[in-house]
């Protein structure tokens, strides 16, 4: 689960149920599920790695053990996605005749141009025109201080330098940094249109310090060739059809953390431990195959029942987005809802406290939220937004619910085990969605309602185009990947799946140019917005809440 927060709405008064002798051999089977998803084998079950196909190979095994068909004739729906940049081999980084090592004497920043340039250069004499050598380091205490952040110095003075004329950058060490910079794969900073690299400590004293001052300039060569990285990742689907118009989907995602290689963990320690993930989310994994189980043995026929167990979740909810829009074409007029598990193993023994989001999204839920409850208090959030996989359906106008028994000191740390999971309470929180489940078989397709969105983790700006922005998408400009109806964007005209690739006076290379061109906008203000839509450039006007 990406982390996120709820608004506490309802308390419901609270009697722990008795349990019975199948809810004790399903605690059992819980454990068997839950010990083996969340174990060191699947070495975290982080998106495209062994340990998720392992994990996938599992779930299969117990959707095939209750006879429940795979969807559309398979159960496993890979889907790639960008992750991150590399360096290609072609990079070459040359000073005089002598090429460098690429990451052990130099290497380039991943925010680099793809671009050959050539300069005779002298450390930190820089003229328009030709390639600038420059200090990382002003001082030596910055070069011994943890907090510096070289790769944003890095960033700012390139394009600085670029602006006034730079062909390009090579950046050098020149005190013997203790926290020496590295390729951030990762990296957020858009591509400058200059190539930038960075020289070591070592490298600068060898061939820049060491030779000879009055030979003139130092022949440099940068010959930059990053590339985006791909990475897959595998949905696995599993399928009741009754034959019926519409179908209800039920889902968890069953990817996790790895060793924190994603920079998601929480993991003070930064050790490059196992994160196991019992909570989350192998509990909603374990959750979703029982309940599959349970549709089937009662014979819920009113609908078609699919069961999505979500990959690359934890990476910015992509499994549930490339199944909604890339792999399966669901006709979302014909998806009657989802309903969503997330971190439903941690039930507190003492509050009783159950989270439900999505409320707002139908009428129908209120209906159903009315009827007297004995197991849990209730906390309830209207808005179809949140930090896990119903987002994605909600954006497509599916009313969604979602489950989930609230966050813990756990969380994302490699200490989310199994022998920390209420295995009772998690099974009461099943029952409970099953109570959701069949009443719905009961009753015709639930009305989907906009809500409005939560104000949780918003970035604050003086304005804003009231617009979800598709973080998964990499190429340049924001593409959109929902919007708040009445708000700037939707008056404007601009639709999901545009690309907004200029505000204004200012060009739209990524999220950080976006938020830099809000930035220099006031409530009222008026601008055109500049957008990509199948292939061809649009311009709109468009006007900021007053």
């Amino acid at each position: 689960m990406k982390a996120g927060a709820v608004s506490i709405l309802l308390l419901l008064p609270l009697l722990v149920c008795a349990q019975s002798k199948s809810d004790k051999k399903l605690v059992e089977q819980l454990k068997t599920d839950i010990y083996y998803l969340a174990s060191d084998s699947l070495e975290g079950r982080r998106t495209g790695s062994d340990g998720e196909r392992l994990a996938g190979d599992y779930i299969i095994a117990r959707y095939e053990a209750q006879n429940i068909a795979a969807y559309k004739g398979k159960y496993r729906y890979p889907f790639s996605f960008v992750y991150g940049k590399e360096i290609l081999d072609a990079t070459q980084i040359k000073l005089g005749n002598d090429f460098m090592r690429i990451k052990g004497q130099a290497f380039p920043m991943p925010f680099s141009a793809n671009k050959k340039v050539y300069s005779e250069v002298l450390p930190d004499v820089n003229e328009a025109g030709n390639l600038w050598m420059m200090n990382l380091y002003a001082n030596a205490d910055e070069s011994s201080d943890p907090h510096f952040d070289a790769e944003k110095v890095m960033y700012d003075k390139a394009k600085d330098a670029a602006a006034h004329g730079a062909k390009g950058v090579l950046f050098y060490d020149g005190f013997g940094s203790k926290y020496p910079p590295s390729f951030e794969q990762m990296s957020t900073y858009e591509t400058l249109d200059i190539p930038v690299a960075f020289l070591t400590f070592n490298a600068y004293d060898d061939y820049v310090v060491g030779r000879d001052k009055n030979s003139g300039g130092l022949p440099v060569d940068l010959d930059i060739t990053i590339k985006k990285s791909e990475r897959t990742g595998t949905n696995i689907a599993a399928y009741i059809d009754n034959k019926a118009k519409y179908t209800i989907v039920l889902g968890a995602h069953y990817d996790h953390l790895g060793r924190g290689e994603d920079g998601n963990s929480l993991n003070p320690k930064k050790d490059n431990q196992i994160h196991n993930g019992a909570d989350d989310n192998a509990s909603g994994t374990a959750a979703l195959i029982e309940i599959a189980g349970w549709v089937k043995k009662h014979k819920l026929k009113h609908y078609n029942y699919l069961f999505i167990d979500f990959s690359g979740e934890e990476l910015g909810l992509l499994g549930s987005k490339a199944f909604v829009k890339e792999q399966t074409g669901i006709d979302s007029a014909h998806i009657a809802c989802m309903i969503n598990m997330d971190m439903v193993g941690r039930l507190n023994d003492s509050t009783h406290s159950l989270t439900i989001g999505g409320v707002g999204t139908s009428p129908v839920w209120g209906k159903l939220l009315a009827k007297p409850n004995k197991n849990f208090k209730l906390v309830f959030d209207s808005s179809g937004i949140g930090p896990s996989d119903h987002t994605s359906f909600y954006l497509a106008n599916i009313p969604v619910l979602f489950f989930f028994t609230g966050q813990h000191k756990d969380y994302h740390k490699p200490s989310d085990d199994a022998d920390k999971i209420n295995y009772t309470g998690e099974v009461s929180v099943m029952h409970y969605v099953f109570y959701f489940v069949s009443a719905l078989d009961k009753m015709p397709k639930p009305a989907f309602i906009r809500t409005k969105q939560s104000n949780t983790n918003r970035v604050n700006f003086k304005v804003t185009l009231g617009i979800m922005p598709d973080y998964s998408y990499q190429d340049k400009g924001v593409r959109v990947d929902g919007m708040t109806e009445g708000r700037p964007a939707s008056r404007a005209g601009i639709k999901e799946g545009d690309i907004i690739v200029q505000l204004g006076q200012y060009n739209i290379a990524g999220m950080q140019s976006y938020m830099e061109a809000l930035s220099k906008f006031s409530k009222g203000d008026n601008t055109t917005v500049t957008v990509m839509r199948n292939g061809q450039k649009i311009e709109m006007s468009v006007q900021f809440d007053k």
